[in-house]
């Protein structure tokens, strides 16, 4: 087993990060993996604009509060087959409806 990265990008706010947070960390715990360190900084990257513009048009006429875009870094012990797993886990339960049209509860992309 060696240290690896799960890399999201994300536009929320406190409570999304905390929702964000618990799905890794229950996606971690069920596979017997461990969090070694994990970091959420605003984000620097002109890229994840989309995000907010994701946000916009998914609430119409409602405010984005104090949302921001930032990365979130969590480094984990585990395998391959394990790091994979808990991706495949943790994208699944930020899109539960899966790539049909649906309103993201928090936009993300994954790095």
């Amino acid at each position: 087993m060696r240290a690896r990265r799960l890399r999201l990008g994300l536009y929320a706010d406190e409570e999304g990060l905390a929702w964000v947070r618990s799905l890794v960390e229950d996606a971690v715990a069920s596979r017997n993996a461990r969090i070694l360190d994990g970091t959420v900084v605003l984000s620097a990257d002109d890229g994840l604009d989309f995000l907010a513009e994701q946000w916009t048009v998914e609430h119409p006429g409602r405010s984005s509060g104090s949302r921001q875009q930032v990365d979130m870094d969590v480094s984990l012990r585990c395998s391959l087959r394990t790091w994979r797993a808990i991706r495949k886990a943790v994208l699944a339960a930020l899109c539960p409806e899966g790539s049909g049209p649906h309103i993201c509860r928090v936009p993300w992309t994954v790095g």
